[in-house]
């Protein structure tokens, strides 16, 4: 079985690279051809996540700072050949702090103060009480966002059902829709969303997108509890039973005070989308202000506000709780610091097939609902479907049509938008990097003992259960 999925992986990631080139975004300082071979380093290191867990899992937990290093080298170098030492210094140094520390920050924050939040009780993980942490969670996620909602709920989750052997469906399903499908209702939700109302898009416009969730969640809950119902028979009969003395009687929240915290970070996001609207934080020009650092580079004041409420946040988190709830959570380290590792190559090492995607992406013909959803899905799953969304929400700008969202990007009619806006949010769900808590949630699975699917194994989970619900969105809602 292995074998055959490292087969159909070498096989998927070859298929990214059948292109020769296309031409860069005439943004960049010189109309050079990007070569689709630059991108290899980012199918590479996609390559080392999904095959090295299978084949040598202790050798891959052990390097896996080398080999990301490895892969960013691999990426660098001959980058800095092709654009020039100070282009390829600009565009790293533009990833990184514009990207990625931003999303890592917010990630810690969120993990730090989660963790020191712990649910205790005489609950256990039956398969309706699953269905309705998942409906919850689902619902939570538009409120404090799918990171924060899968950092509060997972721990709780995995706790519940701690006493049962069969329980990784369980955690599928929660990246499926705590993770991903639940941030559509809101610009707090999911990062593409809060980029639209950066540019225009009504605050609570997303809430178009309920009924689509409440179809979706539906059918997903209704799979996942007679699954979860047959799963629970089986370890009921090999005489498995949870840990409790008087089922349902007893319930309680100890660290509650950080939901304080939890709503910092929130508002800490809001402000970061907010802030750069105001004319206090812009230039004469209208640039946002900040920090210069090299080149166009400049890490901006919100941005940087976001980033010392977010730190604030965490350490009075720690601060005022006591250590024996993070005692209670198991909380280690472990999962932050394999997130911040293989997440800092795949920001860097996707670079070339960002500027691959906002070159061709105004020229591809797209102009569908369903044609919308389809390719901004298909590219979230394995890019930041932030730059995605943005590079069809501009595409679905251009076409010159009339009625739906005025934006600051043109005239988009509602269900282009909707289109745009459910593939970024729920197709993210359908691989482990496809939106920032789908590792994270995989990672703390795995320190808890819970048995979770490898790379390629979790493409066919989302392949049998999200696909087929995709396929019926399309043919209910963007046809």
């Amino acid at each position: 079985m292995k074998k055959i999925l490292t087969l159909l992986g070498t096989f998927f990631m070859g298929m990214l690279l059948l292109p020769t080139y296309v031409w860069a975004a005439e943004s960049h300082a010189s109309a050079v051809q990007v070569p689709v071979w630059l991108c290899i380093p980012f199918a590479g290191l996609l390559l080392c996540i999904a095959v090295m867990p299978l084949l040598r899992a202790e050798w891959w937990e052990a390097h896996q700072p080398l080999v990301v290093f490895m892969w960013i080298i691999l990426l660098v170098v001959p980058f800095a050949i092709v654009y020039g030492a100070g282009d390829t210094f600009e565009t790293v140094l533009e990833c990184i702090v514009n990207d990625y520390l931003t999303f890592i920050v917010l990630l810690f924050g969120l993990f730090c103060v989660s963790g020191n939040i712990t649910v205790g009780g005489d609950f256990a993980g039956s398969p309706r009480v699953n269905a309705c942490l998942l409906a919850l969670g689902t619902l939570l996620s538009s409120c404090i966002g799918t990171t924060g909602a899968s950092m509060l709920m997972v721990r709780p989750v995995i706790k519940m059902n701690s006493w049962r052997k069969r329980k990784r469906h369980i955690m599928v399903f929660f990246i499926f829709l705590i993770s991903n499908m639940g941030g559509c209702l809101t610009p707090i939700g999911d990062p593409p969303l809060l980029m639209g109302f950066m540019r225009g898009v009504p605050f609570f416009w997303s809430m178009h997108l309920l009924p689509i969730l409440i179809f979706n969640l539906v059918i997903l809950l209704f799979v996942f509890y007679h699954l979860d119902k047959k799963a629970y028979r089986k370890d009921i009969a090999e005489g498995r039973k949870p840990d409790i003395s008087r089922p349902g009687t007893e319930f309680y929240i100890e660290g509650l005070h950080n939901i304080i915290f939890l709503i910092m970070i929130v508002g800490a996001v809001i402000l970061s989308g907010v802030l750069p609207g105001m004319s206090a934080f812009q230039d004469a020009a209208g640039n946002v202000r900040g920090i210069h650092l090299y080149g166009e580079v400049t890490l901006t004041l919100p941005a940087l506000i976001e980033i010392v409420i977010i730190l604030l946040a965490a350490f009075l988190s720690f601060k005022t709780t006591d250590s024996s709830i993070r005692t209670k959570n198991h909380f280690t380290w472990g999962a932050i610091k394999e997130v911040a590792v293989l997440f800092i190559g795949i920001f860097i090492t996707m670079q070339p097939a960002l500027m691959l995607l906002k070159s061709v992406g105004p020229n591809l013909g797209i102009s569908e609902p369903y044609q919308m959803f389809w390719a901004t899905g298909a590219l979230s799953s394995f890019l930041d479907n932030t730059p995605t969304y943005l590079v069809f929400l501009t595409t679905a700008g251009t076409l010159g049509l009339t009625g739906g969202i005025t934006t600051a990007l043109g005239q988009i009619p509602v269900n282009l938008l909707e289109a745009i806006s459910c593939g970024a949010v729920f197709m993210g769900a359908n691989t482990y990097i496809g939106n920032a808590p789908n590792f994270m949630v995989k990672a703390i699975s795995d320190e808890n003992g819970v048995n979770m699917p490898s790379f390629f194994g979790y493409i066919l989970w989302s392949l049998a259960f999200l696909v087929p619900v995709f396929i019926l969105d399309m043919l209910v809602f963007f046809l």
